[in-house]
Parts: C-alpha cells; sequence; structure tokens
C-alpha cells in the first residue's frame, strides 16, 4: 500500500510549516508559562514591599505544607487522564500571580470606597464579602473558561473541571498565605499572643485548605458540564450558573468568618458540600473506567492494542502492576513509555465516547484520528523499548487507520 509520498514530505516548503507549527508550539506555551511566572514573582514583590522579606519567606515554608496535600488530591483525582504538565503548571500559576494581583488591586480600591460611603470599617465589609468574592472568583474562572475555548479538547468532563479549578485556586490560596502568614509572622511572630503564624496557619492551612478550590470547584463543574452538551444556550449559562454559585459561597464564607458564625457555615455548609463535591468525583473516576473498559475490547479487535493488554488497561491497578513490572525489569525510562502508551488509549476511549453519543464538535472528528495516531505512536515507542510490550505486531487494518 501507498502512503505519504516522500518528495512531498522532504520538500522545502513542507519542512518550513513543519518547523514553524513546531516553533508554535513550543515557543507560545514557554512564553506563556513564562508571563505567569513573572507574574508570581511580582505578586511576591507586592507582598514582600508590605510585610518585608523575611516574613515573606517564613509566609512561603508555611503556605507550601497545606498546598503540596491539596496538589497533591488534585493530581490524583487526575490519575486516569492526566493533563499536560505545562497546563497543570499554567493553571496553578495562573491562580498563584495574575489572579492575585488582579484581586488585590480591585479589592483595595472596593475597600476605600467602601470607607467613604459607609464609614470607618464599611470597607472591610465591601472588601471582603462583596469585591473579593465577585472578582476573585472571576479571575479564576477566566482560565477555565480560557481554557475550554482555547483547548477544549483537555476537556472531558466535569473531573477535569474540577482538576483544573483546583489547581488554579490552590494557586491563589497559596499566594494569599504568604501574604496572611506573612503578615502573621510580621505582628506575633510564629506563636505570638491570638496572632501569629501557628494560630493563623490551624485556621488556614488546617482547617480550611480546601475553601478556595471548593468554591473555584463550582465554576468548574459548569465548564465541565458544558464539554457535554450541545444546545448553544446552554453552553453560555453554564459557566455563569457555576460562577453565581463559587461567588455565592465565598461571599458566605468571608460573611460568616466577619460576623462570628464561621464554625456553623463550616459544619452545616461546607463539610456536607465537600463529602458531596468526593462522591461526585469518585463517580466520574468509575464512570471514567466504565467507558475505558468498554472500549478496550474494539480496540483489540482492530488491532490498536493487544487483546492480554485488554485487562491491563481496564484498571488503575492493572496500569500500576505493568508499570511497576516493567520499571523493574527495564528502568524507568521504559516505564515511562507504558504510561504514555496508557494515557493515549485513555485519550482515544474518551475521543470514541464523545463519537458514540453524538457529542460532535466542528473538530471532534479530527481530534479522533489524532488520538488514534498518538496512540499508535506511543505503541511503537513502547515496543522499542525493551520488555515494555510483547511484539504484537499492530494489524494491517491499524496502518491503514493510521494513514486515513
Amino acid at each position: 500500500m501507498t502512503g505519504f509520498g516522500a518528495a512531498g514530505q522532504n520538500s522545502p516548503a513542507v519542512t518550513i510549516v513543519h518547523r514553524n507549527a513546531h516553533r508554535r508550539q513550543v515557543a507560545l506555551p514557554a512564553l506563556g508559562l513564562v508571563a505567569l511566572a513573572a507574574g508570581f514573582l511580582i505578586a511576591l514583590g507586592f507582598i514582600s514591599n508590605t510585610v518585608g522579606g523575611g516574613a515573606v519567606l517564613v509566609g512561603a515554608m508555611a503556605a507550601v505544607l497545606p498546598a503540596l496535600p491539596v496538589l497533591a488530591v488534585f493530581l490524583w483525582v487526575d490519575r486516569w487522564e492526566p493533563e499536560p504538565p505545562r497546563l497543570v503548571l499554567a493553571a496553578f500559576l495562573w491562580g498563584a500571580g495574575l489572579s492575585v494581583l488582579g484581586a488585590g488591586m480591585v479589592n483595595d480600591t472596593a475597600t476605600e470606597f467602601g470607607d467613604q460611603m459607609l464609614g470607618t470599617g464599611g470597607g472591610d465589609f465591601v472588601g471582603a464579602v462583596i469585591s473579593a468574592p465577585v472578582i476573585e472568583e472571576a479571575l479564576k474562572g477566566t482560565f477555565l473558561v480560557g481554557l475550554l475555548w482555547l483547548r477544549r479538547r483537555e476537556f472531558d468532563g466535569v473531573v477535569d473541571g474540577i482538576v483544573y479549578a483546583g489547581l488554579v485556586a490552590t494557586g491563589f490560596a497559596f499566594t494569599e498565605n504568604v501574604l496572611y502568614f506573612g503578615r502573621a509572622f510580621a505582628v506575633g511572630g510564629l506563636v505570638g499572643d491570638g496572632d501569629g503564624v501557628a494560630i493563623v496557619f490551624l485556621m488556614r492551612g488546617v482547617l480550611a485548605p480546601f475553601a478556595h478550590p471548593v468554591f473555584t470547584a463550582m465554576t468548574g463543574i459548569a465548564v465541565g458540564l458544558v464539554v457535554r452538551r450541545r444546545d448553544q444556550a446552554r453552553r453560555a449559562l453554564l459557566p455563569f450558573i457555576g460562577y453565581l454559585a463559587a461567588v455565592g459561597l465565598h461571599s458566605l464564607w468571608n460573611a460568616s468568618a466577619g460576623f462570628g458564625f464561621l464554625p456553623t457555615f463550616y459544619g452545616v455548609i461546607m463539610v456536607p458540600l465537600f463529602g458531596g463535591l468526593i462522591a461526585l468525583v469518585l463517580w466520574q473516576r468509575r464512570r471514567e473506567q466504565r467507558v475505558i473498559a468498554a472500549a478496550l475490547p474494539g480496540f483489540a479487535s482492530a488491532g490498536w492494542i493487544a487483546p492480554s493488554e485488554v485487562p491491563l488497561l481496564a484498571s488503575q491497578a492493572g496500569r500500576r502492576g505493568w508499570c511497576a513490572a516493567v520499571g523493574r525489569q527495564a528502568g524507568e525510562a521504559a516505564a515511562d513509555a507504558v504510561r504514555d502508551y496508557q494515557h493515549a488509549v485513555t485519550e482515544l476511549a474518551f475521543s470514541q465516547d464523545r463519537l458514540g453519543k453524538g457529542e460532535v464538535g466542528a473538530d471532534t472528528g479530527q481530534w479522533h484520528h489524532e488520538a488514534l495516531d498518538a496512540l499508535l505512536a506511543a505503541r511503537d515507542r513502547a515496543q522499542r523499548a525493551p520488555k515494555c510490550l510483547r511484539a504484537y505486531p499492530l494489524s494491517e487494518a491499524a496502518h491503514a487507520d493510521r494513514r486515513e
């Protein structure tokens, strides 16, 4: 069978196009990450001017402690289909940098306006209960909507929405905690008399490390639901409804802290809501597993995967055991090749599920073919690595599908 012409692939014009495309794929994301990192550093600079360099260092070290387990939770949730590392980093930096900078400027202005209109102390109410929830959730949610618009193929549903929302919110909470912990250190030291780092850490780092992620998860769930909707009115309305829910929770949280009924709000609203989010994530993960398991026999029949791999790919335990065995026998590079192959299988299963349910957009068919290409390329790489896969040759049908 004939495939691609040698002259066409090696022509100067095609080479230039491929080189330019590669530059866009590499350079633009790199520049974006640099810009986001710069925003994070600028935010830390403003905090340093407020509380001092030493206090920022203490605040940063304290802020890392709650951030790490929260990040670990969201990465665990994302195990079936890990998001691209650059987007994971971009989500965190967006929350930690640009969102904090924008919210800080608007909230300061709102506080001053509140003091002028309502008298001394009124600005704190306006800033905390009105401005902060509206602006902060808008800035955090902007990343989710922007990602859905620019990189829709990275969204497969509610789980992805919760994961990206959690990453953005964790970044925001990290920088905000640097400010709060640093300010506490500047005023009361590490322990203090009710105002040191230890007390503030207990409140923000131990009792409420998931507060911001829970707020923004409302927007994330709504954006994740958009992926499964074809009705344009609902697609436009859902993110706004999720945003309003995030603002409402955030506002009630801040109001309860200001008026002294935070323990009641925490127990009656936040704890059940957090439990509901856990149940939703577990349910959605089970749905993802069923989607993958249902697709695997068809993949094996088409020759895209080996029949003996079906039970290994159908569960997280099977996948982990496979990677662990390869890592012991052939090293981590070979195990990474198997992980890439497993992730490619997942991507194709989700793509096929969307096609099967009629969720076909302008680019869905193209994405499906690209996912198939990615799976076959990942399998080729894994087969070349020693002891990764058995020498199961791709069927002629698989090669034909790859060329189409």
